[in-house]
């Protein structure tokens, strides 16, 4: 069978739920970022798993790429069919399936975004905490291991997925982990899986922790003179043991940019967005130390935001920070990149990345969840200035080495995608191979997001 019986079967069988159509293919071959290239050959739009499997086996009988996809939320290029084939589209596939609040999880399938997931959860009392900004899809948060502004108290998506249902290359359907709250029996497959861009199977349910709204919630944003000054007490925030729930930062020009977008009148100077959770005296407790830390090193004064319409003015200003840098230029692309470092170099790597951009011929604003290390730079470019484009993946590569020589990662939440592939081996070395060895196993001929994750043979 060939590629052209084997998407003429996929529309026979899925009818409508099969497009061809030029304009889809091509909504499909863009990304969020200036990253772009390949369309894929038709797009599907399963609702079961069992079609899930059905489509992957019928692509594997006959050699066709899968490609999976959600919100399309990823930046750095994860969701481009570079070798073409079938984009399987999960968005349908977006229903909560049970919710155990005794247990405190639930089970959702993986095109249900975070903002529908916790509206479902609001009667319960529980809400699912992971936040990476934009309103993305559950299973694209796990197959990129997303992060977010809560991470620095609730974790990762690594330390909230408790449980997998994937479709394996071949076709086969897999469970991984339980709701049990640990287990030690065999290698831990939901870790595997969660982080593997798509490169290793298809999720079609996922198992999830939840956690309590807190009692009392508090939060502020703080302007200090410098970079230096507000990082620093980022740090020794941390080092102190305040249970931060949220602590952002956002640099003077990406200030200027959400004031003008948002319409908010922040001094234009590095602020810090902080939030706390946790009961009415653990909230006061924790804002007077923190103010304590914050006076200490300069900060210019506090403005709290106790009432929910407050906060969520402050925390919708801080996850369109993205398109409001962008509309600094307009008519602009970024190349939007992130590294995570050790707590204690923080400061350092802010600090020369802003230097560089200072220096370069692009404007750069910086922002990030530095309470865990992460931070990025939206490097505005003209993509079809090669001159421009240069300068960006020069100030992005800066970056990543800088991150390496102090201890961290070329990526602290945005993933591989296509856009980090070049620099796996300088962070892993041997063990990149590893990886490699881990995807022959499970996709030997590597149908599952070709050219993604592993060196290409």
């Amino acid at each position: 069978m060939t590629l052209e019986t084997t998407l003429a079967e996929l529309a026979l069988r899925l009818g409508p739920r099969f497009s061809q159509a030029a304009s889809a293919l091509a909504h499909y071959g863009q990304s969020e970022t200036h990253i772009s290239g390949g369309l894929p050959d038709a797009v599907v739009f399963p609702e079961t798993r069992d079609e899930v499997a059905m489509i992957a086996r019928l692509c594997a009988e006959n050699g066709v790429p899968m490609v999976g996809r959600g919100a399309g939320t990823s930046l750095e290029g994860h969701a481009l069919a570079l070798n073409g084939g079938v984009m399987i589209d999960f968005t349908r596939m977006n229903q909560i399936l049970a919710v155990h609040p005794e247990d405190m999880l639930c089970v959702v399938q993986p095109g249900i975004t975070r903002e529908a997931l916790n509206a479902g959860l609001r009667a319960t009392g529980l809400f699912f905490p992971v936040d990476p900004g934009a309103n993305a899809t559950l299973g694209g948060m796990a197959a990129t291991r997303a992060s977010g502004t809560t991470t620095v108290r609730y974790g990762t998506m690594r330390d909230n997925v408790l449980g997998l249902e994937v479709v394996l290359a071949d076709g086969r359907v897999i469970r991984t982990g339980s709701a049990a709250p640990k287990s030690s029996a065999g290698y831990d497959l939901t870790a595997l899986f969660v982080g593997s861009e798509g490169t290793l199977g298809l999720m079609t349910e996922l198992t999830l922790r939840l956690h309590g709204q807190p009692e009392a919630i508090s939060a502020a944003v703080c302007g200090f003179a410098s970079i230096t000054d507000a990082v620093d007490c980022v740090i020794a925030t941390i080092q102190s043991g305040i249970p931060m729930a949220r602590i952002e930062f956002l640099d003077s020009t990406a200030v200027a940019a959400c004031n003008a977008y948002a319409g908010t009148t922040l001094a234009a100077e590095p602020q810090l967005l902080i939030e706390f959770h946790g009961s009415p005296n653990a909230v006061q407790e924790q804002t007077e130390r923190f103010a304590e830390i914050a006076e200490e090193r300069g900060c210019k004064g506090f403005t709290w935001a106790q009432a929910a319409e407050d906060r969520t003015k402050l925390w919708r200003m801080r996850h369109n920070a993205y398109p409001a840098i962008l509309a600094l230029r307009p008519g602009a692309t970024a190349l939007v990149t992130d590294v995570c470092v050790p707590i204690s170099q923080l400061a350092k790597a802010v600090e020369e990345t802003r230097a560089e951009i200072e220096l370069s011929p692009i404007m750069g604003p910086i922002l990030g969840h530095v309470g865990d290390g992460n931070f990025h730079a939206i490097l505005l470019l003209d993509k079809d200035n090669p001159q421009e484009l240069a300068a960006a993946k020069r100030l992005s590569a800066q970056m990543i080495e800088r991150a390496l020589r102090l201890g961290g990662t070329i990526t602290g939440e945005h993933g591989i995608g296509s856009g980090k592939l070049g620099y796996m081996v300088a962070e892993h070395g041997e063990a990149w191979g590893v990886m490699g060895q881990l995807k022959h196993a499970l996709d030997p001929d590597n149908l599952m997001n070709p050219g993604k994750m592993v060196r290409q043979k």
